[in-house]
């Protein structure tokens, strides 16, 4: 059977390319999507300034909803510290180290912030926790007394000078440089006494974490590690508390940079299922055209006694042939590109750095099984008519199409179709980004559920145009025409993959556009204030910045803002669900710089253990005005909040807003990230919040309105991560549909011959191909654009309050000027080169 199957496919190349193409990208972009799935899974950070640690003992910092993957937990959670001492008596522990972590920033000079950490939110530390770095090269001593520090050789500053620093929202304070560390990770070093005051974590404090430490790094005798590890268990067994050794250290340096790959994991399952649906279709129809060419070599092995499992088999076989030879390249590739999308990622923002990606063979072996599924099925789908007929009956329509397109593939193709308009109501009843994908999903069935009822739809099209020809109509336009009749199964299998890209192109990029100008709306007009002070490089506003901003003269309102992540359990359909989503944290006082859309209750209540909530989460979860909701807290803490305003700018502002208070102590840091101004409007109010920010250390002003001159640093990065997404999986779309059109036109050398020989001229030929590459274009675009209108309608009424979504003006003619290029040039060329053969030759070799 394989060699059977070999012999054929060496004298169909052409047609077979085109599954080869199909094959090699979809095998490409689900290699791609499982090594991010893979590394969101597996993949491990590096230890950073824990390296030196054998065993490190943290809090959780993820949520484990019943059913479902964990959820990260980007707010360090405390440790008790009286366990340092417990964990210190054990036996093979050299040192046991209580880490703290809290804001510092060297200030230079001229008030700028230099260089201290990687993250200036945790980049003080007692020098203690210089024994959890991995050889570190100190030059100096340790830090003496509360007037002394040691800091990262990244700072460039010697021993013996002084140098001012800004610890936990402090104001700036003067130190003498007693040592310098070289290590990876390092950062400010103080006396341990000092630190644990500035940090407000001292035994006999008042704060929120007093008598906490952010984790405990131990040091043990060589060969102990395990026995160790295993006796801390048993210690911390029942308290909440992670035991992490060799590779798992890295997530305990930085929990929000350890929750990216919760975000690789939501990346790749949203890609996972539009490319899964793409690929599908892609290697369906490159198969079908190729099996469709093969009609008569079937027919005639049913002719001699060949069964109809065996024909099945034979049309399997050689496809696996084909899809075997590219998958090898196919996987390969999509290795490659899961490293450029990390790179893209990374650049953006989205993950950090130091995260690698996991490479291993599961990715490879998942696509391998998922593409043999396809391929089996597709080929074993395209030969089931003609292994079912009787064969006098399969040769007899070998050279022709069916008369009659099958009812059942025209009705479920219908009913795919009418799916699709139910699904596109979604954004009318979810105003959400959930809501929003809808509208792309639904545009991708619409395009296969054409695939299926186009053969019967392009049949009746063409009987109606044909209907209205008058008499006089030239040669090619009435051939063309008589092919769009007699041959409506091959001429919809190369429309449908044409209407899907131009489905797909136009339904996912507007529906980022629409969401992203909704959401921008949402902002821009709940932002009172026209100013907003930050210090990013302090990690966090020292505790003065407030009333100074109070007192510049033209300001007429001021209040600290913050964010945080919150994990919110709600039950859906019966069953306990759980959200993780960005909070923003306000104050009572924030209605003159903020406005939410209040349409319930008030902000002015968001004291204590209260919250707000969007309009669409107070409908779908039922947390009204008066209600109470459970919500974990970035670090874990488990609150019952009382809901005492409802909004209807959740998209701009997310679904909950925490109280100042309900959020004090389960923030990394408790300083204030933001304070959002609001002036008189006038150039003075400007200046004297310019000049404010120019005498104090790290402190920065910038406008609150969108800049429309430089959009980019503006655009949130799943923009982007979304643009090259579309550009990946169209190449891939408009690459496959390029051959799928060449093998077609291929395949048609006999026809062309025939035609030839009973007088028809080469300038006729071409003509009349010309003429069926418009009908394809034309089709593909009047379909593709139906197909879109009414997804989009939906999704701009629910989201913007119109029945059209926003977006570039430019992308509907590019989209057009593709399609027609692409139609035009792959039935031109193969055109062309059949037109080289002799007709004798030609027919011949059919």
């Amino acid at each position: 059977m394989l060699y059977l199957a070999w012999r054929m496919a060496a004298h169909r190349v052409t047609a077979l390319l085109a599954v080869a193409c199909a094959v090699l990208g979809g095998a490409a972009l689900i290699t791609t999507t499982g090594v991010l799935a893979e590394s969101g899974l597996r993949s491990q950070l590096p230890p950073g300034r824990l390296g030196g640690a054998d065993v490190v003992v943290a809090a959780d910092q993820e949520f484990h909803p019943r059913g479902d993957l964990p959820i990260a937990l980007p707010e360090r959670a405390t440790v008790p510290d009286r366990l340092v001492d417990r964990l210190a008596a054990l036996p093979g522990v050299t040192a046991a180290v209580g880490d703290i972590g809290f804001p510092a920033a060297l200030v230079g000079a001229r008030g700028q912030a230099l260089a201290s950490a990687d993250d200036p939110r945790t980049a003080g530390h007692g020098w203690s926790s210089t024994k959890l770095l991995a050889d570190p090269r100190v030059t100096g001593r340790a830090p003496s007394g509360a007037g002394e520090v040691a800091v990262t050789a990244a700072a460039g500053v010697a021993v013996g000078e002084r140098v001012e620093v800004v610890a936990n929202g402090r104001p700036a304070t003067a130190y003498r440089v007693s040592a310098v560390v070289e290590a990876p990770g390092a950062g400010l070093y103080f006396a341990d006494g000092t630190a644990s005051r500035l940090a407000g974590r001292g035994g006999d404090g008042d704060g929120p974490r007093a008598g906490t430490v952010d984790l405990i790094g131990l040091r043990v005798d060589d060969g102990a590690g395990a026995r160790v590890a295993s006796a801390v268990r048993e210690q911390v067994a029942g308290t909440g508390l992670e035991v992490v050794t060799g590779a798992d250290r890295g997530e305990a340096v930085e929990p929000g940079v350890g929750s990216a790959r919760s975000l690789l994991i939501l990346l790749a399952g949203s890609l996972a299922g539009i490319v899964l649906l793409i690929t599908g279709f892609v290697v369906a129809g490159a198969l079908g055209v190729t099996v469709a060419g093969q009609r008569r070599d079937l027919a005639l092995m049913r002719a001699v006694g060949a069964t109809p499992k065996q024909i099945r088999r034979l049309a399997a076989a050689q496809s696996s042939v084909v899809a075997a030879v590219a998958l090898v390249p196919g996987v390969a590739l999509g290795y490659l590109l899961a490293g450029r999308f990390r790179e893209l990622l990374a650049g953006r923002g989205v993950l950090p750095d130091e995260l690698p990606l996991t490479l291993s063979p599961l990715p490879a072996l998942a696509t391998l099984l998922l593409v043999a599924a396809a391929v089996q099925l597709s080929a074993r789908c395209a030969a089931w008519r003609t292994s079912r007929r009787p064969a006098t009956e399969a040769v007899a329509e070998s050279r022709s199409e069916p008369r009659r397109p099958s009812r059942v593939r025209t009705g479920a193709g219908l009913l795919l179709m009418l799916g699709a308009c139910v699904l596109s109501a979604a954004p009318l009843m979810s105003r959400t980004v959930l809501g929003a994908s809808a509208t792309s999903i639904a545009g991708i069935l619409a395009a296969i559920g054409l695939a299926l009822s186009g053969p019967a739809l392009v049949q009746r099209a063409g009987a109606a145009v044909a209907g209205r020809l008058r008499p006089g109509v030239a040669a090619p336009t009435w051939l063309a025409l008589a092919n769009v009749r007699g041959y409506a199964l091959r001429l919809a299998g190369v429309v449908s993959p044409l209407a899907m890209a131009v489905v797909f192109v136009l339904t996912y990029t507007f529906a980022q556009t629409t969401v992203l100008a909704a959401t921008s709306d949402d902002t821009r007009g709940g932002t009172l204030a026209q100013y907003e002070v930050t210090a990013p490089a302090l990690g966090g506003l020292p505790a003065d910045t407030l009333p100074a901003v109070r007192e510049v003269p033209g300001v007429r309102a001021a209040a600290p803002v913050g964010t945080t992540t919150v994990v919110w359990e709600y039950e859906e359909f019966g069953e306990p669900a759980a959200e993780s989503a960005s909070a923003m944290v306000l104050g009572p006082d924030t209605g003159d710089v903020v406005d939410l859309g209040v349409t319930e209750g008030g902000l002015d209540r968001l004291t204590g253990a209260t919250v707000a909530v969007s309009g669409e989460a107070a409908r779908t979860r039922g947390a009204g005005v008066g209600e109470r909701v459970r919500l974990v807290l970035g670090d874990g803490t488990e609150v019952d909040a009382r809901v005492v305003a409802v909004y209807d700018r959740g998209l701009g502002f997310g679904p909950v807003v925490l109280s100042r208070e309900l959020a004090a102590g389960h923030t990394t840091t408790d300083l204030d990230q933001s304070v959002l101004v609001r002036t008189d409007g006038t150039d003075a109010a400007a200046r004297g919040l310019t000049a404010l920010a120019a005498d104090r250390a790290g402190l920065a002003v910038a406008s609150t309105a969108p800049d429309a001159d430089s959009p980019g640093p503006d655009t949130p990065p799943e923009v982007w991560v979304n643009l090259a997404t579309v550009v990946v999986l169209l190449g891939y779309l408009l690459l496959s549909i390029a051959n799928k059109l060449v093998a077609a036109t291929a395949q048609r050398r006999a026809e062309i011959a025939a035609l030839r020989l009973v007088g028809t001229t080469p300038r006729q030929v071409r003509a009349m191909m010309r003429r069926e590459a418009a009908v394809v274009a034309a089709a593909a675009l009047v379909s593709g654009l139906l197909l879109s209108a009414l997804p989009l309608a939906l999704l701009g009424q629910g989201f913007l309050g119109r029945p059209w979504p926003a977006g570039p003006a430019w992308l509907l003619p590019a989209v057009a000027a593709t399609v027609v290029l692409t139609a035009y040039v792959t039935i031109e060329l193969p055109t062309r080169h059949a037109l080289r053969t002799p007709p004798a030759d030609a027919l011949r070799a059919a």
